[in-house]
């Protein structure tokens, strides 16, 4: 499939808090006006991303939230910016031409204010960790340091080195100024640097790289009260003089270092592009390293390392603590801990899709809406092991983006292969840090018979689409699920999403075409239903934007309500803009990034944007047009980014029924009252946490106590059969 790019940022490019200033001009008796300030009209992609990391971190300093609550948004603040430096900060280090993006900031720019913000927000996270957060599980989770063991701790330590870990180390020496090509991107790493004994010579040193088959959290002896550990670099530092006998260790760093992870694979000449993916894979574990971390601050070694790997002070990072707190997240997770956590959610059944009724037989009466984690993503399971074993069913049809590591969805598909059914999978292997995973499913999948598909050269498949081809007794019948998320059974339970089941004709038909788009060599389909990237979702996106602004009157002003994770297209930005001028009433729920810069007068006047963080993360796409009176309400797994618009494969579809359309514009309005989580950007860049003048509302718990409402209703209100017993006849 080959499409046209477009891309309008050096017409829409502004440079922000720039003064518009005279020009010079000839002596006049009448003094000109000086022009105003210019506002800006994009805020910088990278920045944006960094204030919502900052909004996650946020979540961790309320003081309501329990503790270990706090410790999982500390975890994910760490794993949110591994992947920013991978992905974020090495592209705009191999900006060679010193271009400048929509917001008009140069490369050097937007490094310096990332490093500045970063740090900021680093300060603040391990404040948190150390002040509040383990003080606060000591009772029930502790920390021990080195210095802090007990006499019976330390022989436990030393047994514990001497039997399990001291065997998988590798000391590894390094020349001066070597480049240590073996340091792995994220791994923690331990520099010592030795002093041989009884000798006057210079010093040496070693890097051992700590082994990820290690446990990050070693457990201690402890009363019965409370889980003991202590981390497994402070057990290698405080028995690492058996790794270097005839030395002196003189001083040691804990590092870690961030690599770019852009994989370069070549996807027209490479042949075998399974075999191709894994070499990247290796390859990232080595890229250009872009970030160091480290856990002490030692000049000296610092100076050495940064040397070596070809950094500056600039990429340096010291954390006053533990480095990387991605593993921590372990610890939230214990069992036995009191009150230092929330209760964990159990989804609800779907109260139109019992566990006692045919799915097909459900589905050929109505649409059916499932809204994850709220509801159970079950059905969408059934769904599959339903088909897996019904005779009348002839193919399934998917795509798969991202799964989970033992996915029934994946078990489901294998053993409708095995049953004859006519399996298709389009299995994305470009999905970011899942390659390796997809790599496995594919030759998991291929043994069993499936057809896999590797995706599309040049674009990935981001779509979230199944479809089941059943013979029924009117003849083959098409049944679909549409989702704003992946097929993924573990995140279901932690990202709200939405998700579409239905046999229409009209959207089952075109799912079957658009299936066919994008695993044979079909021509692209002309859609009515369905919308397509990068085909023309960008386009109908723009249109009805425009169409919205054109209907817009001052005594009916149009009414545009948009909930996705990020906003960076700059001509839907400026879609946006025209709309706001022709008076349109414009509310956007932006998760993430968001460049467009609301509520500047003559500009984004009638723009607002929000954002909701909370435990569960935030990642349905809904779109709601007023279309003066007659309601639009969209579907989509597509962000408003370029790269979804014009560089991936992606899906819109209407929801038609009128009951789901109420309910969608329903949850629409619980969002706009949100005052416990939702954070307001300010036309400055700044996010203001708003909090309740009256009545707290926080969405995702008034979504938790509905679903509860409902699950209880239909199982006081199910049909029961009583068995009777009577005197037998004769």
């Amino acid at each position: 499939m080959t499409t046209k790019k477009t891309s309008s940022a050096k017409k829409t490019a502004a440079t922000p808090n720039k003064k518009a200033l005279s020009k010079a001009a000839k002596p006049t008796t009448k003094k000109r006006a000086a022009k105003k300030p210019t506002a800006p009209q994009f805020f910088d992609r990278e920045l944006s991303w960094i204030e919502f990391n900052a909004r996650v971190l946020s979540e961790a300093l309320q003081p309501e939230v329990p503790p270990l609550e706090q410790l999982k948004f500390l975890s994910i603040v760490s794993s949110n910016f591994d992947e920013f430096f991978m992905v974020r900060v090495s592209g705009v280090k191999k900006n060679k031409h010193n271009r400048s993006g929509i917001a008009g900031l140069l490369p050097g720019e937007v490094l310096e204010r990332i490093g500045q913000r970063v740090r900021e927000i680093v300060a603040k996270q391990y404040a948190c960790l150390m002040d509040n957060v383990l003080p606060a599980i000591s009772s029930r989770v502790r920390l021990i340091s080195t210095l802090a063991y007990t006499a019976e701790q330390q022989q436990f330590v030393l047994d514990l080195f001497n039997r399990e870990i001291f065997p998988t180390l590798t000391p590894l020496r390094i020349e001066p100024d070597s480049a240590p090509g073996f340091v792995r991107n994220l791994v923690l790493h331990i520099l010592f640097e030795l002093q041989k004994q009884d000798s006057s010579d210079g010093p040496r040193f070693a890097i051992v790289p700590v082994p990820k088959s290690l446990d990050r959290f070693c457990r201690l002896p402890a009363d019965k009260k409370a889980h003991c550990f202590t981390l497994v670099e402070d057990v290698i530092t405080t028995n690492a003089a058996a790794m270097f006998p005839g030395y002196d260790i003189t001083d040691h760093l804990v590092f870690r270092v961030t690599r770019d992870a852009d994989l370069g694979v070549d996807e027209e000449d490479d042949e075998d592009f399974v075999a191709a993916m894994a070499e990247a894979l290796v390859r990232r574990q080595h890229g250009s390293a872009v970030r160091l971390e480290t856990a002490q601050n030692s000049p000296a070694l610092h100076r050495r390392l940064l040397r070596m790997l070809e950094l500056t002070e600039h990429d340096l990072y010291v954390a006053p603590g533990p480095l990387d707190l991605k593993p921590f997240m372990d610890l939230a997770f214990l069992d036995g801990v009191g009150k230092l956590r929330d209760e964990k959610w159990q989804p609800k059944p779907n109260r139109d899709l019992p566990d006692d009724v045919d799915i097909f037989d459900v589905l050929r009466k109505k649409d059916v809406l499932q809204h994850h984690p709220y509801d159970s993503f079950e059905p969408v399971i059934r769904l599959l092991k339903q088909a897996a074993v019904d005779p009348a069913v002839l193919a399934i049809k998917i795509t798969l983006y991202r799964t989970s590591g033992d996915s029934p969805i994946i078990s489901a598909l294998a053993a409708a292969a095995a049953n004859g059914k006519q399996v298709t999978a389009l299995l994305e292997l470009k999905a970011r840090f899942d390659e390796e995973q997809n790599i496995a499913w594919v030759e998991q999948l291929e043994r069993v018979g499936v057809i896999v598909i590797y995706g599309i050269a040049r674009l990935k498949v981001h779509s979230k689409a199944c479809m089941v081809v059943r013979r029924e007794e009117k003849g083959i019948r098409r049944y679909v699920h549409l989702g704003t998320g992946n097929y993924n059974d573990k995140t279901a339970r932690l990202y709200v999403d939405l998700g579409l089941l239905t046999s229409r004709d009209r959207i089952t038909f075109e799912t079957a075409q658009f299936f066919n788009a994008i695993t044979g060599y079909s021509s692209v389909p002309n859609l009515q239903q369905l919308v397509m990237a990068p085909v023309s979702l960008k386009r109908r996106v723009l249109s009805l934007i425009a169409r919205e602004a054109k209907r817009s009157t001052r005594d009916a002003p149009g009414r545009i309500i948009v909930k996705i994770n990020s906003l960076s297209d700059p001509d839907v930005i400026k879609a946006l803009y025209e709309a706001s001028q022709a008076g349109v009433k414009i509310l956007l729920y932006v998760r993430g990034i968001c460049q467009l810069v609301p509520g500047v007068k003559g500009l984004s006047e009638n723009i607002a944007v929000v954002s909701i963080v909370d435990s569960f993360l935030e990642h349905s796409r809904i779109l709601y047009f007023q279309n003066a009176g007659s309601e639009e309400i969209y579907l989509s797994s597509a962000d408003w980014m370029p790269r979804n618009l014009e560089r991936r494969i992606e899906l819109m579809f209407p929801i038609e029924d009128d009951n789901l359309k109420k309910r969608i514009i329903n949850l629409l309005g619980l969002y706009a009252r949100d005052n416990c989580k939702a954070h307001a950007l300010q036309s400055d860049g700044r996010w203001e946490r708003q909090t309740p003048k009256r009545k707290a509302i926080r969405v995702q718990q008034e979504l938790r106590e509905e679903a509860n409402r409902l699950a209880e209703t239909a199982e006081t209100s199910s049909h029961k059969r009583f068995t009777v017993r009577r005197k037998p006849s004769r």
